[in-house]
């Protein structure tokens, strides 16, 4: 359906669940050098909880789909999704570890994860079967990559015939059959995806704008390239349209792509064309890296309004 249902819709994720630990340091060692990090924290993290974490800040009602180890940091995970007020009923524990990161987030903003998948690539189709009968027509279903792509593949036809709005972040690059990211209603990437997917370098906003009606072409739906403080490019039904960034004293960009799909579906629940949602989603965005620590920096509704309404 191309249109969102919006009587008795709700928000569900699915995708990866990470234990970060989270450093805070100057700059990364050189090879064979030892340097000493100022901070560390211990959040919750993964591109699919982050996700959903922001969607549930902003008030709306929030599913995750996954998988957690059965160890301490899936305990961990799943208390707090459900403080920030996600629903985690269809989280599935396996046994052996739950998916980890290890972040490194330097001085001038910039961050260095390294990822194990751990429990996420438990995800099993049988996961998505479990969903028949609790997705409803008029539902936004968001995907990632960090589970196993043949259950994205499977997921997205699956969530597409029960009529719900699929949502597909095509993070971090993978080979994704075109007959997925066809199904897909929006397909968000970065400029360094959209590099990938585009199968040419997309550096800028000329490049992004180019790019974009090329991939709308070819696969007929909504298309988004952000680009990171620079903006984002949207297309979509014959139009291409620039949303540029708030200006913010950024401290570091742990979870603000994250943060955009959640304010995205915001947006689009509440009614919002997918440029106006793109907005609110960089609104977002801005105020996530404003703060550091992925999750907990993710705004509540009242501080994406204080510069959405500006």
């Amino acid at each position: 359906m191309d249109d969102i249902d919006r009587k008795n819709r709700k928000v569900v994720v699915i995708g990866s669940l990470n234990y970060d630990v989270c450093l805070k340091q100057e700059r990364l060692p050189e090879e064979g050098e030892t340097i000493f990090a100022d901070t560390v924290e211990y959040c919750g993290g993964g591109k699919g909880a982050n996700q959903a974490v922001q969607a549930a800040k902003l008030g709306i009602p929030t599913y995750m789909v996954g998988c957690v180890g059965d160890d301490e940091q899936g305990i961990f995970l799943r208390r707090k999704l459900e403080e920030y007020g996600v629903h985690t009923d269809r989280i599935r524990e396996v046994e052996g570890n739950s998916g980890m990161s290890v972040a490194q987030s330097l001085y001038d903003g910039g961050v260095r994860a390294s990822v194990v998948k751990g429990a996420n690539n438990r995800v099993t189709k049988e996961d998505i079967d479990a969903l028949e009968g609790f997705l409803t027509e008029g539902d936004i279903v968001v995907f990632q990559l960090e589970i196993p792509i043949p259950v994205v593949e499977y997921a997205v036809r699956f969530c597409r015939e029960r009529g719900c709005y699929v949502i597909l972040n095509g993070a971090p690059a993978a080979e994704v059959s075109k007959e997925t990211l066809r199904l897909t209603n929006v397909f968000v990437v970065n400029e360094l995806e959209a590099g990938f997917y585009c199968g040419k370098p997309v550096s800028d906003r000329n490049a992004a704008e180019q790019e974009i009606v090329k991939m709308c072409e070819e696969l007929g739906n909504i298309c988004i390239f952000t680009l990171g403080k620079e903006g984002s490019v949207v297309c979509g039904k014959e139009q291409v349209g620039f949303v540029p960034s708030q200006k913010v004293q950024a401290v570091e960009s742990t979870g603000a792509g994250d943060s955009f799909i959640g304010g995205l579906c915001y947006g689009l629940i509440k009614g919002m064309d997918v440029f106006e949602a793109a907005r609110f989603a960089t609104c977002c965005s801005a105020k996530t890296v404003c703060k550091t620590g992925g999750q907990p920096a993710m705004p509540v509704l009242s501080e994406v309004m204080e510069i959405y309404q500006k």
